[in-house]
């Protein structure tokens, strides 16, 4: 064998140890596989425990899926060709054919990598160039690493994808055929961004850190890998959904008498107006004059509004889960009480209107106009449990003034 031959072999066994791949090459495994073991289980030299990236390689070469060199580096910035990408991607991702291999013609049989390469063409994560070419040697750009791996887990925008991608500062430089899987790969958590996590660096060549990082993020994604904490994860912090408000958002609203009087014990029916756009980033999610729909329950020593549903413009209804503070405010009904006063812009809960008929005498108090809840048809039967008191302490709701609706749960809007 002359000395080039034997040059490209040694070179095409340590690149077959180093990224992981299985072969058919001869001696690769009785050759190589002391040096492989030892990586896994030692620190690389140029990978310290506080390097950025150690987090994603480390764990990804007790897996199996890379591996350092024979001096015991891992060469973190060095870069990657589409052939070792492919080969990494054999080892890290099970995934079933969504296509027939293709043969390239710059692709021998013989080649290390012609295996990993079919793999990952007919797994849907690599494609070639018009006339059947892969470019095996060629170095891979971040964003063809991004593309891949969005395209190859079926990952899609549910987000408005230029909102996406203003996060970065360079945007701009993102091809047009990487904008919609990058977006995809960054809503599903796949970039990593070091030093600058707004900086996407799409066009430079992924190094093998980087794409340790993509790679192990692809796999927490798909459930097989813990979740880390980095600061160089785009995402870990929830992106906005412009079309979501998150609990705890505050709903203003109004209805159209000034106090609702119910007794401790009773339970009713409630629709409230929103009385001013609520938005998020300046989009409107609840537009003014939406009805919010729910029930005044006992909740301790008053009443709490509990929200069911919200129906905004054209009569769409949305279930909602809100909440009001819990209302301990009293009225005391006697004999002696100033009805035109009290009853002035008021509503009445059925039970509170049978209170106030028994404590007065008056039934004329008790009209449907006056009345929420079930109605005047229970009046009657509910009279009798209220008689003989000279006075009766009626929860008093003022919805216009200090009362506060709450999101408990985020509120979305497909």
């Amino acid at each position: 064998m002359n000395k080039i031959n034997k040059s490209k072999t040694t070179t095409a066994l340590l690149l077959t140890v180093t990224l992981g791949v299985s072969t058919s090459l001869p001696f690769a495994t009785s050759l190589f596989n002391p040096v492989a073991v030892m990586a896994q289980n030692s620190q690389f030299q140029d990978v310290s425990s506080n390097y950025w990236a150690a987090q994603f390689i480390n764990p990804l070469v007790r897996e199996g899926v890379i591996a350092g060199f024979p001096d015991g580096t891992f060469k973190p910035d060095a870069p990657v060709t589409r052939a070792q990408f492919a080969a990494m991607l054999q080892k890290a991702i099970r995934k079933n054919q969504v296509r027939s291999p293709l043969k390239f013609s710059d692709v021998s049989t013989n080649y290390w990598a012609n295996n990993a390469i079919n793999n990952a063409y007919a797994m849907g994560f690599l494609s070639g160039y018009p006339g059947q070419i892969f470019r095996p040697e060629q170095n891979i750009p971040r964003e063809q690493v991004l593309v891949s791996l969005a395209n190859g887990l079926n990952y899609r925008s549910n987000q408005d994808v230029n909102s996406i991608l203003n996060f970065y500062n360079d945007a701009n430089n993102i091809s047009n055929f990487a904008r919609l899987p990058v977006a995809a790969a960054t809503e599903n958590k796949l970039v990593v961004n070091h030093p600058t996590l707004q900086q996407l660096n799409p066009v430079n060549n992924a190094t093998r850190a980087e794409v340790a990082a993509f790679i192990y993020q692809a796999l927490v994604s798909q459930g097989q890998l813990q979740a880390i904490n980095s600061n160089y994860i785009v995402g870990l912090t929830p992106t906005v959904n412009k079309s979501r408000l998150a609990d705890g958002t505050n709903i203003p609203v109004k209805y159209e008498e000034q106090k609702i009087l119910l007794t401790k014990d009773e339970t009713v029916p409630l629709t409230l107006i929103v009385a001013s756009d609520v938005a998020n980033n300046g989009v409107v999610i609840i537009p003014r004059n939406s009805k919010i729909i729910g029930e005044l329950r006992p909740s301790g020593k008053g009443t709490r509004f509990f929200a069911q549903k919200v129906q905004v413009a054209k009569g769409k209804t949305y279930n909602i889960s809100a909440s009001s503070q819990v209302i301990t405010k009293t009225e005391t009904i006697s004999k002696s009480t100033n009805f035109n006063n009290l009853l002035k812009n008021a509503a009445l809960g059925t039970a509170a209107a049978a209170a106030i008929s028994a404590v007065t005498g008056d039934k004329a108090i008790a009209t449907e106009e006056l009345l929420i809840g079930t109605g005047a048809g229970l009046l009657a039967t509910l009279i009798p449990q209220f008689l003989g008191l000279n006075k009766v302490d009626l929860l008093v709701v003022q919805p216009n003034s200090n009362f506060n609706v709450i999101l408990d749960k985020d509120f979305v809007i497909n």
